[in-house]
């Protein structure tokens, strides 16, 4: 059985395959479906985190009425018009349980009517002799398709290449009742927060408990990526530099064996002059993260890998590398701003799918990417640029990844909001009744090397707010203005860091800002 050519097939509904349909589906313009292989949206959230609590927060109470301002302090809600679509509604908790998650996402496909075929796994994707995809799914059923969004996140544990791992038990299948680790010793691999979320879960309950990987601990609070160790998983720590039988090992697994008294695992330690112990152990616990699965795509249309092999390199455009046509949306995005920026995380992807959609509807419908025609003189323009970085969720959120970017031919300047900043350098935003020579993008971005600096010892000096001459080296999130003429930044202008993250102080914000714009304008036209 085949179906008439899509112009766009989506794998997976979980939160960026429904946000991507239904912004398809709301535009009306371009044929689509999404291909779902459960019985109903965000499987994932069924069983994963495995203590079902999630992480992302959840604040209704936020003192505003603003409903774009609320945004950054809402990490779960889809984007939509409705009101009544906002994750906020369903719980007051901060940290919510997962199976919320699993009921908003049914709710959020019911109410925009996106088209998704469920229990529809797909077990290929192939190239058209005459273009596009064929996309076969489990019933032998083939869905042809000029373009394909894969949206099935990470799939797939991520497994280090150790001899023996394949005898310990994974995170996905590993029991959390905490009375079946009565009394045992416990090893963990991995230091993020599935590792931590599972120590948390076995404290009371174990006579021991060791996290191990190679890497350093990285606190969220100081590098500023919700994916490092966030505090709501970091009890275990106390336990370890208290003294409480627990600690975290640093270096590397050489090998794990089992026998009739459990585990006999080799470590070698990597801040003890490499010592190589034998250490005993009633469990052994992965929990090392996941990966992409390319399993579905046949050699010819095989995505080329990034990051040790655990996700679909891209470009710009969230496009494959090695795949034309072929697209990737949601958490497979952090591909892009890894351990950076925040694409992994529906707080974050949430805006770089709605890029995605305008940059696919640019791209193969001819559709000139939003924008809104202010004066081109320089306190019009510092006023529009002020207005947003004081509300935007979207430069909130996916810092220094997305952009608002004035763009200026003559007298006509185009305020564009939430461009990618790659996809700016790579293609820019010319169109045919506007052939810019300024292009101005707003940033918010936190300062140079701010994730290496303690933010809560006192004794290390810091720039202090409002503070014009050094908000180049504000540590904080604060607005960044760069231009962007011929192929390269040509000028660079930080509004200074304000507590409030109100960038409107007529003196301090307002007036740098303009005679920064004034400058940029006078030069060009010389």
């Amino acid at each position: 059985m085949t179906s008439a050519m899509l112009d766009y097939l989506i794998i997976g509904a979980g939160p960026a395959g429904l946000q991507l349909a239904s912004l398809f589906e709301r535009s009306g313009q371009p044929s689509y479906l999404v291909l779902e292989a459960a019985s109903g949206p965000g499987a994932f959230f069924e069983h994963y985190p495995r203590h079902r609590q999630l992480i992302s927060i959840n604040k209704p109470h936020t003192g505003s009425t603003d409903p774009e301002l609320n945004l950054r302090l809402d990490w779960n809600s889809l984007l939509s018009d409705d009101p009544e679509l906002l994750f906020t509604r369903y719980t007051e908790r901060y940290f919510p349980s997962a199976d919320l998650m699993v009921r908003y996402l049914a709710d959020f496909a019911a109410a925009t009517g996106v088209q998704v075929r469920y229990e529809c796994p797909v077990v290929r994707v192939a190239r058209e002799a005459a273009g596009g995809f064929a996309v076969t799914d489990g019933s032998g059923t083939v869905h042809h398709a000029r373009c394909v969004v894969v949206a099935t996140g990470v799939s797939q544990p991520h497994v280090p290449s150790v001899p023996g791992i394949e005898l310990a038990e994974g995170y996905g299948d590993m029991p959390v009742d905490p009375r079946d680790f009565l009394d045992q010793r416990v090893l963990i691999l991995g230091k993020g927060n599935s590792a931590f979320e599972t120590a948390e879960n076995l404290l009371e309950t174990t006579s021991l408990i060791h996290v191990a990987g190679p890497g350093s601990i990285r606190m969220a609070w100081r590098t500023h990526y919700v994916g490092h160790l966030r505090a709501v998983n970091n009890n275990f720590l106390d336990t370890y530099q208290l003294k409480s039988a627990n600690a975290i090992l640093d270096g590397e697994v050489r090998g794990i064996v089992r026998d009739a008294d459990g585990y006999r695992v080799t470590f070698s330690f990597s801040r003890a002059n490499e010592v190589v112990k034998e250490l005993r152990y009633d469990r052994v616990l992965v929990c090392t993260g996941f990966r992409f699965d390319p399993s579905i795509f046949a050699e010819d249309v095989r995505p080329e890998l990034a990051i040790n092999d655990r996700f679909p390199a891209q470009t710009p455009e969230w496009e494959s590398v090695n795949v034309p046509d072929l697209f990737f949306a949601g958490t497979l995005n952090q591909q892009r701003d890894f351990k950076k920026s925040t694409s992994g995380f529906i707080h974050g992807f949430r805006y770089g799918v709605r890029a995605l959609h305008r940059i696919l509807q640019r791209r193969y419908a001819g559709e000139a990417w939003p924008a809104e025609k202010i004066d081109a003189e320089p306190a019009a323009m510092a006023d529009a640029i002020i207005a947003r970085v004081n509300r935007t969720s979207a430069l909130w959120q996916l810092f220094g990844v997305l952009a608002d970017v004035l763009t200026v031919a003559g007298p006509d300047a185009r305020y564009h909001e939430e461009v990618p900043v790659d996809y700016l350098v790579r293609t820019g935003l010319s169109a045919p009744d506007h052939e810019p020579t300024h292009a101005f993008a707003i940033t918010l971005e936190y300062g140079p090397e701010h994730d290496q600096v303690d933010p809560f010892d006192v004794s290390v000096g810091r720039i202090a707010q409002d503070s014009v001459g050094e908000a180049h080296d504000a540590a904080y999130l604060h607005p960044v203005v760069r231009l962007h003429r011929d192929g390269a930044v040509a000028a660079v202008h930080h509004l200074a860091e304000n507590l409030e993250n109100q960038w409107d102080r007529p003196d301090v914000h307002r007036a740098p800002l303009v005679a920064f714009l004034e400058r940029c304008l006078a030069t060009a036209d010389k």
